[in-house]
């Protein structure tokens, strides 16, 4: 799919990834219609991109609620002569042992992370088959296809998230509209506890920049290929994961300690957040 020209909505669009993905698709000479939650730091978006002005523009919304939602969706189908793009990336992600999070916290991931994009989807979906050739992007995580400790509520929402994209991308597969899965590993960007960065350099892991996310969101759109897993070796723990899960067993069980500890230092909060990915050596546990 070209990007130039194409209108795209970026959901989650005042964090980390969100930020980068605009800035991408933007230089890209796509018009981009930001949304997010946070007003004031949408409005610092738009102005990082005063260059851009005729092709940039702000939604808020709280994507848990139906009447927002409504009201981006009818903004969505006029903005620039209607979207034809819908990248899903907002995401909560309550980092914490299961037993500790509140059942708002976890009725909150399902809605952000897992019923938001479904709800979107489908409202939209109408309008993007009218428009066709035309795309949706789902930002998942490498926990989509690793359960982790610690991330019990995220995992679920992101394996349902992957498992929803699976089969609407078979669904449409001869209509015209593309649905692709992206599945960041760990990400930087300022919204991670300082307990997360701390647990993350005590295991070895390697986190990205959120430019490399955009850059890989990118070049999935352009070549259609229907999903991408971001880093190495995560593409391999994913690979093993789904035929030997007891390597990854093993592995993971070495690591409780740590994991336990920053899990049960971590303060609990709603906001929002990119997936984290432990670098597990799973070679030194083979059998």
């Amino acid at each position: 799919m070209r990007l130039n020209n194409a209108r795209v909505l970026v959901t989650g669009a005042a964090g980390g990834i969100g930020r980068a993905i605009a800035a991408k698709l933007l230089a890209e000479g796509a018009h981009v219609l930001l949304v997010d939650r946070d007003a004031r730091t949408l409005d610092e978006v738009i102005a990082q991109h005063g260059a851009f002005v005729q092709r940039i523009g702000a939604q808020v919304a709280d994507l848990t609620s139906a009447r927002d939602r409504a009201a981006l969706c009818d903004l969505a189908r006029v903005w620039h002569g209607g979207i034809d793009v819908l990248v899903n990336n907002a995401g909560v992600n309550p980092f914490g042992l299961y037993e500790d999070l509140t059942p708002e916290q976890i009725d909150l991931a399902l809605a952000v992370n897992l019923q938001a994009p479904m709800h979107l989807c489908r409202e939209m979906l109408p309008h993007l088959l009218a428009r066709a050739p035309a795309a949706i992007v789902n930002t998942g995580s490498v926990f989509g296809s690793i359960g982790y400790p610690g991330y019990a509520a995220y995992a679920a929402t992101k394996f349902g998230l992957r498992g929803f994209t699976e089969a609407l991308r078979r669904e449409l597969t001869d209509r015209g509209v593309g649905v692709y899965y992206i599945a960041p590993r760990a990400t930087r960007t300022g919204i991670n506890s300082s307990a997360v960065e701390q647990m993350n350099r005590e295991l070895g892991v390697t986190m990205d920049p959120p430019e490399r996310i955009a850059e890989e969101l990118a070049a999935l759109l352009r070549s259609g290929r229907p999903s991408v897993v971001v880093g190495w070796p995560e593409k391999l723990f994913v690979r093993v994961n789904g035929l030997l899960p007891a390597i990854v067993d093993r592995a993971v069980r070495r690591q409780l300690p740590i994991i336990r500890h920053y899990a049960r230092v971590t303060p609990h909060d709603d906001s929002t957040q990119t997936a984290v990915i432990e670098r597990l050596d799973i070679r030194r546990h083979a059998p």
